[in-house]
């Protein structure tokens, strides 16, 4: 009986990131038609364009395999297991000792390379273009976000969030140089790994700019609907995460329930904020060159282990 409090905080939190992924895209294309002096779109224009999706017929070419076809429900599931299990509302909640940085980027690369074959599967040349693309960004992008996480994962002594986010917010007041430089670092992987500007553009099917629409261009009806759902969740995964690892005040703090109504408050004004400067970055800078996305990349990675090296000589 004492985990059902848990296991029911652990549900809600799950549920809640699905249920508002789709809002947060809403916003941020808001805010960025504010930004850019154009008619707003509903912000509820995400949500119906699911349910359009998943009321019509997928068609699927000749040559796909069970693979394309399973791939949209493996990323969904990825992407909902690495939203759930972030602490989004409390660290306390039953799926928190899985929190493990290390292992959630392996939950992110699961996902990518699924993403890639089933871009290749159907052997159109815009899916292997898209695929060898993702790939070499996942490649750049993985080892950055290693050496962001582990900045946090010394201060705390552990590679858990709860910990982490107990450590940085639940704790004596500190001020961590080291972190500065990681959160850039982070704020970079996260525009790279979601597909967002500088270096890719979600709303572009030009051939020799875009990445991530190259390899979903196959898809049709449900599977589409689920493939821009979990783009969604894995946005706001992203957020949580640095959340977790920047802004980890307002969390509740293991054993506090009453703390919950303040989290679920400072959640949604963090999504808010993060979402309105995801939108003033997309709107201020342009879309890089391809070939410039590595020297991008390899920036992140250098100010992540910067930031390590800052907190070993700091200490």
């Amino acid at each position: 009986m004492n985990q059902l409090p848990g296991i029911a905080l652990q549900v809600l939190q799950s549920v809640l990131v699905v249920l508002v992924a789709p809002l947060v895209m809403g916003w941020v294309n808001i805010c960025r038609a504010w930004l850019q002096n154009r008619s707003a779109p509903s912000i509820w224009l995400p949500y119906y364009t699911l349910a359009k999706l998943f009321h019509k017929d997928a068609v699927i070419a000749n040559t796909a395999s069970p693979l394309f076809r399973l791939t949209p429900y493996i990323l969904f599931g990825c992407m909902w297991l690495a939203a759930g299990i972030v602490p989004v509302l409390a660290t306390d909640v039953p799926f928190a000792p899985a929190a493990d940085i290390i292992a959630l980027v392996g939950v992110f690369a699961v996902a990518r390379v699924f993403s890639a074959l089933a871009a290749m599967d159907t052997g159109t040349s815009f899916g292997g273009l898209g695929a060898r693309r993702e790939m070499m960004i996942g490649f750049l992008a993985e080892p950055a976000m290693l050496m962001t996480l582990f900045t946090a994962a010394f201060i705390s002594g552990s590679t858990q969030l709860p910990t982490i986010v107990e450590t940085l917010a639940h704790r004596e007041f500190a001020i961590y140089p080291s972190l500065a430089f990681a959160a850039v670092a982070f704020l970079m992987v996260l525009l790279a790994e979601n597909a967002r500007i500088p270096v890719d553009n979600p709303a572009t099917h030009l051939e020799l700019t875009m990445i991530h629409e190259a390899m979903i261009l196959e898809y049709s009806a449900r599977h589409l609907a689920l493939i821009e759902w979990a783009v969604a969740i894995k946005l706001v995964a992203y957020m949580a995460i640095g959340f977790a690892l920047f802004l980890p005040w307002g969390i509740a703090p293991a054993g506090d329930w009453s703390a919950l109504p303040l989290a679920l408050a400072a959640l949604g004004a963090k999504l808010a904020l993060a979402g309105t400067g995801l939108a003033l970055l997309e709107t201020l800078l342009a879309k890089m060159r391809i070939f410039l996305v590595a020297e991008f990349l390899s920036t992140a990675f250098l100010l992540g282990v910067l930031g390590m090296l800052i907190h070993f000589l700091v200490r």
